[in-house]
């Protein structure tokens, strides 16, 4: 059984899922690009044991659009205020790259919330600044924004999906994916002051160290070496982390590999 709803939650028009039999609650807050539905896979093994909650972010699936105002800090808050609002009792909260880092926030700022994170490879790239990961990952960025400011909205397209999903590559995705992607790639620009600079200040001295509770870290083998680089400086300022590993699953995980990450969720609830 599922419900859904379009409402205004922290003053913005949010499209909203629930469903689920458990006991236990949990939020699950969806990629860039994604939508309520990028999680089915993996709830689908979870209907029997997890009271589930989705949302679609701002300016994604049937959610409205965001204006801009704030900039990327702006569109960070204000999404933790939606996902906030959508905890009625504490929840285990499950976030899936920029949706992990709202779900990292969440657990900062509102700990009475938060009975447990799990993070499925947040891109909180200023964890590994001198890394050669990081040098790497701007590597393969080089060209995205002057594509997208000169209107190659393909060219920025190709060249993310290279750099975060390079098992994936552009060529052999069907037509309609690629349309997709650059039909939507300015999501991408609009969030790099949190995933490049971390507007929201996640990473600061002290922040992480004080998160008292489980986290699980989730990250696919065959995930860009800047996902294993960012999973390992989170793992060691985190006092209770876990990390797992999907075999074969590049950064969208939940798509490819459900079963596999439904198995780590559970396995980490205990449910």
């Amino acid at each position: 059984m599922s419900t859904t709803e379009t409402r205004k939650i922290a003053g913005f028009p949010t499209h909203v899922l629930r469903l689920g039999r458990g006991v236990r609650r949990a939020l699950f807050i969806h990629c860039t690009l994604g939508h309520v539905a990028t999680w089915s896979p993996v709830q689908a093994a979870l209907l029997d044991k997890l009271a589930m909650t989705s949302f679609d972010r701002p300016s994604h699936g049937k959610s409205g659009d965001w204006s801009g105002e704030g900039g990327a800090w702006g569109l960070h808050d204000l999404t933790t205020r939606i996902a906030a609002a959508l905890i009625d009792k504490r929840a285990d909260i499950v976030g899936h790259s920029y949706g992990a880092t709202v779900a990292l926030r969440l657990a900062m700022e509102r700990p009475g919330m938060v009975r447990s994170l799990t993070l499925i490879e947040p891109p909180l790239f200023a964890l590994a600044r001198g890394t050669p990961a990081h040098e790497a990952h701007m590597a393969a960025m080089a060209g995205f924004g002057t594509a997208l400011e000169a209107g190659d909205r393909e060219a920025a397209a190709r060249i993310f999906q290279s750099a975060m999903n390079p098992e994936a590559p552009w060529e052999g995705l069907p037509e309609r994916a690629r349309a997709r992607l650059a039909g939507r790639i300015e999501r991408i620009a609009e969030e790099r002051g949190v995933t490049l600079d971390d507007a929201p200040g996640l990473t600061l001295p002290g922040r992480i160290e004080a998160l008292g509770l489980p986290v699980l870290l989730i990250e696919g083998s065959a995930a860009p070496p800047i996902v294993r680089a960012v999973h390992e400086a989170l793992a060691a300022r985190l006092p209770q982390a876990q990390r797992v590993m999907i075999a074969g699953a590049g950064h969208m995980s939940p798509l490819t590999h459900p079963e596999g990450v439904a198995g780590e969720i559970a396995a980490f609830l205990k449910v």
